[in-house]
């Protein structure tokens, strides 16, 4: 049987915090944009990558976005309106995880993030007020190494001081879910609140 996990991996963006489409949405129809063209723009994996592995700032990112919907709506002006409400919205944390995540703390439990993030990220968890709640933060852009490379799970349990069995990984995206399970950690795919009770119980809260 797998040892019940001493550590705690969890992933940012659509695990612990939540981004609200609907907030998105009316962005887009404030400055007169097509539905998801904000996303789409956003999350294109030839801008995205350079953005998660630190090869581009954040601002630079943004840039790079502005300059695709200025292609797209011939006007830089309602683009660069958009990005700069887009980028204001920072989204919000989901509360039980939270708990969660403070109660294996206390429990003694480490507890680490892990997300492929930018170099924005220290700004983004004060303004959620999540700078205090992990033992590590593993941020892709630092590492210059994405999820789900193996060498990012093994930076992370470094990080942690644990080795990958002892690990419990919790992410929203199923490619990374089954990365974790490749270097040995044991990982649960989070669909949303509902998944609280099983991760409570694999890690014996």
């Amino acid at each position: 049987m797998r040892p019940k996990p001493t550590a705690l991996l969890v992933d940012l963006d659509g695990t612990l915090r939540r981004w609200d489409p609907a907030v998105i949405h009316g962005i887009e129809v404030t400055h007169g944009l097509q539905p998801g063209t904000l996303h789409a723009a956003a999350i294109d994996w030839s801008r995205l990558m350079p953005v998660i592995i630190g090869d581009l700032t954040h601002d630079e990112w943004a840039e790079v976005i502005i300059a695709d919907l200025t292609d797209q709506t011939g006007d830089e002006e309602r683009a660069r309106a958009a990005v700069k409400e887009w980028e204001s919205y920072r989204g919000s944390v989901e509360q039980g995880l939270l708990d969660l995540i403070r109660d294996a703390r206390a429990a003694g439990v480490k507890v680490g993030l892990a997300t492929n993030g930018t170099d924005l990220l220290p700004a983004d968890l004060r303004t959620l007020g999540l700078t205090d709640e992990f033992d590590a933060v593993i941020n892709s852009s630092v590492l210059h190494i994405p999820k789900p490379a193996p060498e990012y799970f093994g930076a992370a349990c470094l990080a942690l001081d644990t080795q990958p069995e002892r690990v419990l990984f919790v992410d929203d995206s199923e490619r990374f879910v089954r990365g974790a399970r490749a270097v040995g950690m044991a990982a649960y795919r989070w669909t949303g609140p509902d998944d609280l009770p099983y991760i409570r119980a694999a890690l014996g809260l």
